[in-house]
């Protein structure tokens, strides 16, 4: 067999990389938080030993991510049949992936609270004085409540069909927002006027019936008032 030159090895090398970024999701998703953990560390000016462990922990998590690549490849060149031996070794490997994963959290909570802690009170308190904070907390509970509606009652799914409708909370409850927030009555009307087209075109569409989009509507503006009164 031939010898690699330097530069083929490095070649290859590069090819496995791009080959892994290319064809998992979770190496691109491992790559953006890369992209994330560094310019953090820039702009919270990380000392210099934590940066190091931060690189160190990246490498881990990407390393146990291409070797995980790896094994996928070679069990799917071997077999395309289900082997319970072959399932085994995908598992383990996807499971040093995981506690690598869970390794980097820890290190990346241990090395950016220290230096967070002290702006968080800061941020909270100018986020509880900004309308949009509040319109998130509702539509935030919006959608916990339309999902618990959807699980009780056990009719469709998280994202279509079933009581209550999911439409028709989340643009009630935008719509009571902008109501709250602008203080106009044309604004309201406007807004309003929205909720009805997203609940008549649920009821058209056939996707929902009158009852179901009207528990939405009305989950949405309840919730929504709520937190308003509560929060402000």
């Amino acid at each position: 067999m031939k010898s690699r030159t330097l530069l083929e090895s490095f070649n290859y090398a590069f090819e496995g990389i791009l080959y892994a970024l290319k064809t998992q999701r979770n190496m691109r998703l491992h790559f953006v938080a890369t992209v994330a953990v560094l310019l953090g560390s820039l702009v919270l000016k990380i000392k210099k030993a934590d940066f190091l462990i931060l690189i160190l922990t990246i490498a881990f998590v990407v390393v146990a991510e291409m070797i995980n690549t790896a094994i996928e490849a070679t069990i799917d060149l071997i077999t395309k049949e289900y082997h319970p031996l072959a399932a085994v070794a995908k598992n383990v490997a996807a499971g040093a992936v995981l506690v690598a994963a869970t390794i980097a959290l820890v290190v990346g909570y241990l090395t950016f609270f220290p230096v967070m802690d002290p702006m968080v009170p800061r941020v909270i308190n100018m986020l509880q004085q900004t309308p949009a904070y509040l319109a998130l907390i509702a539509l935030f509970l919006t959608v916990i409540a339309v999902i618990a509606g959807k699980s009780l009652l056990k009719r469709g799914t998280p994202m279509q069909g079933g009581m209550p409708s999911g439409h028709a909370a989340l643009s009630s409850a935008a719509a009571t927002a902008i109501s709250l927030i602008s203080h106009h009555g044309l604004i309201t009307m406007l807004a309003a006027f929205l909720v009805f087209l997203v609940a008549e075109s649920r009821v058209e569409k056939e996707i929902h019936s009158w009852p179901e989009v009207l528990a939405g509507g009305l989950i949405g503006f309840l919730l929504t008032l709520l937190v308003f009164q509560i929060m402000v």
